[in-house]
Formats: C-alpha cells, sequence, structure tokens
C-alpha cells in the first residue's frame, strides 16, 4: 500500500473516469465543494485542466485510462492515490452509482482517510509496453489457431482432410489441396 505524503495538500480532488468523459470534485480543506465539472478523458483536457493546478492531493479509480492519467498528474507535481474500488464498498456496492456521487466519494475518503482507498501503483511505461505487446501476440496466436482449426473443419465439409503441418506452413498445404501435387 501507498503512503501518504508527509505535507497534506489543502485541494483535495477525485475523479471518476469514464472512457469518453470524467467527473472530477474539488473539495477545499476544509471539506466544502468548491468546483465540480465533465472533462473529456484525454490528455489534452486532463493537461488543461490540472496542469497548472496548485499542488493537490487526487483519488481516482483503477481503470483502462488510470495509468496515462496518473502519469500525467504526477507529472504535474500532485499526489495521486489510485483507488482500488472493489475494495472501496462505499462507492463499488452503492446503489446511487453515478459519476457525479463517485468523484466526491473519492475526494472525500481521500480527504479524510487515504488508506481506506487501498491504493496501486501502476506498472512503469516500458513494462506496460511490453506487457500490451506480449498480450497482443497471445491475441494473434489465438486467432491464428482459431483460423486453422475452422478451415480443416471447413475442408472437412467438402471431403479434404488436410495432413498435419505447422501452423505457419498451413497456408502453403491447404493452397496445395486438390491440386494434383496437392
Amino acid at each position: 500500500m501507498q503512503e501518504v505524503a508527509s505535507i497534506t495538500p489543502t485541494v483535495t480532488i477525485g475523479i471518476d473516469l469514464g472512457d469518453r468523459l470524467s467527473q472530477y470534485c474539488v473539495l477545499d480543506e476544509g471539506g466544502s465543494v468548491v468546483d465540480e465539472g465533465r472533462l473529456t478523458t484525454s490528455p489534452a483536457a486532463f493537461g488543461v485542466r490540472f496542469g497548472g493546478a496548485a499542488r493537490a492531493r487526487i483519488a481516482l479509480e483503477v481503470g483502462t485510462h488510470s495509468p496515462w492519467v496518473c502519469e500525467l498528474l504526477k507529472a504535474a507535481g500532485h499526489e495521486v492515490l489510485v483507488a482500488n474500488a472493489r475494495r472501496l464498498r462505499m462507492i463499488f456496492d452503492s446503489a446511487s452509482k453515478n459519476d457525479r456521487f463517485d468523484a466526491r466519494q473519492f475526494a472525500r475518503v481521500a480527504r479524510l482517510n487515504p488508506s481506506l482507498l487501498y491504493a496501486i501503483e501502476h506498472r512503469g511505461r516500458a513494462a506496460r509496453v511490453d506487457l500490451a505487446l506480449v498480450r497482443a501476440r497471445a491475441c494473434l496466436v489465438t486467432e491464428r489457431t482459431r483460423l486453422v482449426n475452422h478451415m480443416r473443419g471447413a475442408l472437412k465439409s467438402f471431403g479434404v482432410r488436410a495432413n498435419k503441418c505447422s501452423t505457419p506452413g498451413f497456408h502453403e498445404r491447404a493452397a496445395r489441396i486438390g491440386t494434383p501435387s496437392g
């Protein structure tokens, strides 16, 4: 779990990240809402809204966009807590779940007791790039296997059996099926 910085910012911000739009809520030192709004979930919009802002503690939910948002906000000098919302039941299991409510809850919890966010640390950029490449390759291999298996089944429906061969050489073997040399 991430330790809280020794100097507590006077402003706390909660952000509910959405795929296209994100909701934010800004609390002052006393816990009053001083600003709320929505912004496009893009590096440009986040840079404009939070890039020049005074240092703040910002809580946001872990998700698809949280790695780059966290990176951008930390580079702007903010303390960023990436909350594991599945462990934060007051948000995840709430009956009145909506983006505005979630942003407010993230801000309130980050202001009063950040340890309740069960903050996580994202992998570094290089590790995320490597992992994305490994996952993309795994998808390609899976789809290639599915296509080869489909073609074997389709050929059988015409009374043709494709003999075993390596997957990379399958297209050559399949092209020769039904020809005099096949």
